[in-house]
């Protein structure tokens, strides 16, 4: 069993009005040169967890982080016009909330991050201040929701 140090909250980056499936996960990382859908977990609109990677398989969504932490992400993040957006559905929400409530249960060490938490800290202030974000995924603030 692997140490789970991070659950990671992402998006897919995809558009509010359309709809991105698990296979659509699925072919967009494949295309990208991974075996299968790097996250362990995709929530979709309706809210509906879909579970993707085994939790004692590495995964393949926050490069650097991938061996000790959990890959959770949603369908959405970006508004119609393709800006970033906080996009998620009140039971997109409530799964979020009680998935991660039941990772934390499993692996109470963990810490609950978004994806553009991990950027690096360039000005060593502690704080991965929003200049410094490489990506907005997950397009709202992580620590607002999962403050422990």
């Amino acid at each position: 069993m692997r140490k789970i140090s991070l659950i990671v909250i992402h998006c897919s980056a995809t558009r509010v009005d359309r709809d991105f499936t698990a296979k659509d996960v699925d072919t967009a990382h494949r295309y990208r040169g991974f075996s299968c859908w790097g996250y362990h977990y995709y929530i979709r609109k309706s809210g509906e967890v879909e579970p993707m990677r085994d939790e004692d398989t590495t995964g393949a969504h926050a490069r650097g982080y991938n061996a000790i932490s959990l890959g959770v992400c949603y369908e959405g993040g970006l508004d119609e016009n393709g800006k970033a957006a906080d996009t998620r559905t009140p039971r997109q929400k409530e799964a979020l909330h009680h998935l991660v409530k039941e990772l934390l249960q499993r692996y109470p060490e963990a810490k609950v991050v978004g994806h553009r938490d991990l950027s690096p800290d360039t000005n060593y202030n502690g704080i991965v201040d929003p200049w410094e974000r490489i990506k907005e995924c997950p397009c709202f603030e992580v620590s607002d929701e999962f403050p422990f």
